[in-house]
């Protein structure tokens, strides 16, 4: 029997991936996605390129009506509005993978100093932060997974095994991101129209953007130290990707050799994470469309620094694609279940 599923927030970009993704898998049925916007319309008919959902509609966002229908829920709704749906669905049962912000934080106070105050604290603990490289066993039990941020993922990888073999400065980190602009989600924006960003390229939320506390808890608990980072992203014009570039401090004299072995080591067996050969970057047109994250190192022996280069898909491995990894541990499938296609090249 297939596993029946619901998207809450069905029309924006990562709901659409989803839905895409979703498509590919096997073991999963999708009976209920919601939109405000669309309730009463047929997806295929909003989104022709979601060619077989030809006889599912989108509806409002009742919840009765989506726990009746469906086993597994992923709330793909702002952050605030996650929040105040997700305990309903614990409640009466479900599983969930929040892609919003709500439940990434595991200190309440944290989350409030970012965003707002959090109307469900209490759920922060039983919430697993969906990084399946770190938390995979902690996921495989858990009825709530809080699904990484796009860029948190992309410096995240890359840190982490370094990190816990000490061969970098916890301190003094910096972090350098380009994005898509589809990571500003599909509402109108006046910083995201075409001609606003066609020929353009622009740092944007210097030293306040929301994932730099996300970053921080995880490569603090990485670390077994209280991290702070400097995060800066920019947009690019391309419609979606991530390439973070990374600079830490050596605390040992290490080779980029040795540098790309703890790396290879660390992710040996991981399906999702390609750690790259002396000599080669990523490139987001690698990872396009893929669940991959691509990471490549070089040891800067003139300044005792390294350099960490990091590509992904932001609405795949950065948010939908990465939700269905979460699922797939969640609901006991393989892992790498309607995740195992190819990039989109070119």
């Amino acid at each position: 029997m297939s596993l029946r599923i619901a998207i809450v927030g069905g029309s924006g970009y990562t709901g659409v991936e989803l839905l895409r993704i979703l498509k590919g898998h096997t073991g999963v049925r999708v009976t209920c996605v919601t939109s405000r916007k669309f309730a009463g319309t047929g997806v295929a008919s909003i989104f022709p390129s979601l060619h077989g959902y030809n006889d599912l509609l989108f509806s409002e966002p009742d919840l009765e009506g989506i726990a009746k229908k469906s086993d597994f829920v992923f709330t793909a709704v702002p952050h605030q509005a996650a929040m105040g749906i997700v305990p309903w669905f614990l409640e009466h049962g479900l599983k969930v993978v929040d892609l919003s912000a709500d439940f990434r934080l595991r200190d309440a106070k944290v989350y409030e100093s970012w965003y707002q105050p959090h109307s469900h604290p209490e759920l922060l603990p039983q919430a697993v932060y969906g990084l399946p490289e770190l938390y995979r066993s902690e996921i495989i039990s858990s009825r709530l997974v809080a699904n990484p941020g796009c860029y948190p993922t992309s410096a995240i990888l890359p840190l982490v095994p370094l990190l816990k073999e000490a061969v970098i400065d916890w301190d003094g980190i910096v972090i350098d991101s380009k994005s898509g602009a589809s990571g500003a989600g599909r509402s109108a924006s006046m910083a995201t129209i075409f001609c606003e960003v066609n020929e353009g390229f622009k740092a944007y939320k210097v030293g306040e953007h929301r994932h730099t506390p996300e970053i921080e808890q995880e490569l603090s608990m990485a670390s077994g130290k209280e991290v702070k980072i400097s995060f800066t992203p920019h947009l690019v014009p391309m419609s979606r990707g991530i390439l973070t570039t990374i600079y830490a401090r050596l605390t040992s004299k290490i080779s980029t050799a040795d540098a790309i072995s703890i790396l290879s080591q660390y992710y040996d067996d991981e399906m999702f994470v390609r750690v790259m050969k002396e000599g080669v970057f990523p490139n987001v047109s690698f990872v396009r469309g893929g669940n991959c994250c691509d990471i490549a190192a070089r040891v800067d022996e003139r300044t005792e620094r390294i350099i960490l280069v990091s590509a992904i898909d932001n609405l795949v491995k950065g948010a939908s694609g990465q939700a269905v990894q979460n699922m797939n541990l969640m609901a006991g499938f393989d892992e790498g279940q309607g995740l195992k296609r190819a990039a989109i090249f070119p």
